[in-house]
């Protein structure tokens, strides 16, 4: 959540709840929402660290915000995220741990455990097109975020498919 908040802040001032919509309104609801306390707590320790700085700002009828803004090391950390790629492979996987595990505690079957697996992504990626077909058409962004997750699916449903083929070869 630090360097997603980073990003919001690097185009002007915003206070926790403006982020925390910022962030419902640019990924739509396919992404996990993280929760307003979440967010100023996160941004609590930003400041902590002299990523941005915030400035309480006397509001009238209501309490006082506090409003953000990236500093020059918060604009420097945010550089840094940018040029870093994400090549880490998916090698720690659960339920490639489970698999794995199931033969020797004689307490899982393993191809019961793939059909349960290939079930509950085929739930997910029916709930995913169900939120697509609701998302905003206009929200790109959030349309992307929900075709990567469902490629993401179909390459986990092909690689189940491929397990249970080796798995269920005789030896």
């Amino acid at each position: 959540m630090r360097l997603p908040l980073l990003a919001l802040l690097a185009r002007g001032p915003a206070h926790g709840y403006e982020l925390k919509q910022d962030l419902e309104l640019l990924l739509g609801s396919a992404y996990p929402q993280p929760n307003v306390g979440q967010i100023y707590v996160t941004l609590g320790r930003l400041e902590k660290s002299g990523l941005i700085e915030g400035e309480d700002v006397e509001q009238s009828s209501r309490p006082n915000k506090k409003v953000y803004h990236l500093t020059d090391a918060g604009r420097e950390a945010l550089h840094a995220w940018f040029e870093e790629t994400e090549d880490e492979p998916r090698v720690r996987d659960e339920f490639f741990m489970k698999l794995a595990l199931a033969p020797q505690t004689g307490l899982a079957d393993q191809i019961a455990l793939i059909n349960k697996q290939r079930r509950q992504y085929l739930n997910t990626m029916r709930n995913l097109s169900k939120l697509a077909a609701a998302e905003n058409r206009d929200n790109r962004i959030a349309h992307l975020l929900i075709e990567g997750a469902m490629l993401h699916l179909q390459a986990d449903l092909d690689w189940l498919e491929r397990c249970q083929e080796e798995l269920e070869e005789p030896e």
